[in-house]
């Protein structure tokens, strides 16, 4: 990375940090630097371009749409008008907003012919810091935020959700791992993603069944 380059990311931090300091504590700052740095170091093993790779996922969440109303639009205009502010040429503009309209789950039926490696590699670290020791208590503290309860075991979990049913859920934090952070691992994009996400797989298959016994009250 150039010393220009160095330049705009030490800012984009600064504003990120700027946007994000109050937010939940799932989906604050310190996710971005997860995944920035998970990101980073799937570019350099899968060779890409490091500076757009760096600086979608610095902004991949700055407005996620669940903390907008559901409004998906607002991140792209808000990172397309910071990044005009330093000047940055056009092409790496749309290239970093690219990043920022497919990243998420909820829009992978929609992600099919739109891949970049770019797009690869962020959806990839994004989706590592939502399982494993970390996506668990992601998932239970946004569950504790939006005030669901920890498992209802009347209440199943959907799994292959439409986009509107998985953004409109309020089903209990449990259902979550089946619904989404269980089906993560085989959607890696990358092969260092995949490698990545494996060991995080099998942890949270522990957790669940020690989840489960202890909800039970099951004793060996």
């Amino acid at each position: 990375m150039t010393a220009y380059q160095q330049q705009i990311i030490d800012k984009t931090v600064v504003f990120v940090k700027r946007q994000m300091g109050s937010n939940e504590g799932g989906h604050d700052y310190w996710h971005v630097y997860r995944v920035r740095k998970t990101a980073e170091y799937i570019a350099q093993k899968e060779k890409a371009d490091i500076f757009v790779v760096t600086l979608g996922a610095l902004l991949h969440d700055i407005a996620d749409a669940k903390f907008y109303n559901g409004d998906e639009s607002k991140g792209s205009v808000i990172v397309r008008d910071f990044l005009h502010s330093l000047r940055l040429p056009h092409a790496l503009i749309a290239k970093v907003e690219h990043i920022i309209r497919y990243v998420s789950f909820k829009n992978r039926y929609e992600v099919q012919g739109h891949l970049t490696p770019e797009l690869s590699i962020v959806q990839d670290a994004d989706r590592i810091d939502a399982i494993g020791a970390i996506g668990i208590a992601r998932a239970f503290n946004y569950g504790g935020y939006k005030n669901r309860p920890l498992h209802n075991p009347a209440v199943p979990p959907q799994i292959d959700q439409s986009k509107e049913d998985y953004k409109n859920s309020t089903a209990p934090s449990i259902n979550h791992f089946y619904e989404k952070l269980l089906l993560l691992k085989d959607m890696m994009n990358t092969e260092t993603g995949r490698q990545l996400a494996q060991q995080r797989h099998r942890y949270m298959e522990e957790f669940l069944e020690q989840f489960f016994k202890e909800w039970d009250a099951e004793f060996d």
